[in-house]
């Protein structure tokens, strides 16, 4: 019964956020499709656009993190304390490197999967602003799972 009502609450609630959202009239028959989509479609939707434009999903507050890290870049030629990793091969142990992905990230299977296999297209970021010796290491357990990667 408990559930029955906190499941009612949860529908009443994600209701609420729908109609707080007003979509202007141009974008409504757009905004109808993307319901309509599945949640995969929707994900190879964003990869398209993002190669298409050239942008990224990420959300602001990551575009605002790295403003000060190019700012610093450009200002002088300091030795780099922080990295970001950068899957480049994946190499033949596939299964190795998505463990690997899994326990540096943080991110479940599903996620982990779908990063090696973009890596397995172009080259994908595993982690940002990484010290250089967590770098290091991370460097070392990909090369031994056969994958890979640079430091940026």
């Amino acid at each position: 019964m408990a559930e029955e009502k906190e499941e009612q609450q949860t529908e009443q609630q994600a209701q609420q956020e729908k109609e707080e959202v007003e979509v202007p009239t141009k974008f409504k028959k757009i905004v109808e499709e993307i319901e309509k989509m599945k949640v995969a479609d929707l994900a190879e939707l964003v990869k398209i656009l993002e190669k298409k434009f050239g942008v990224s999903a990420l959300p602001a507050q990551v575009a605002v993190q790295a403003a000060p890290q190019a700012a610093q870049e450009a200002g002088g030629a300091e030795e780099k304390s922080e990295y970001d990793i950068v899957l480049t091969k994946v190499g033949d142990k596939k299964i190795e490197v998505i463990k690997v992905v899994r326990d540096v990230t943080q991110k479940g299977l599903k996620e982990s999967k779908d990063l090696v296999d973009a890596a397995e297209k172009e080259p994908q970021v595993v982690k940002e602003k990484v010290k250089k010796e967590e770098a290091e290491e991370i460097k070392k357990k990909f090369e031994a799972a056969g994958a890979q990667v640079e430091l940026k």
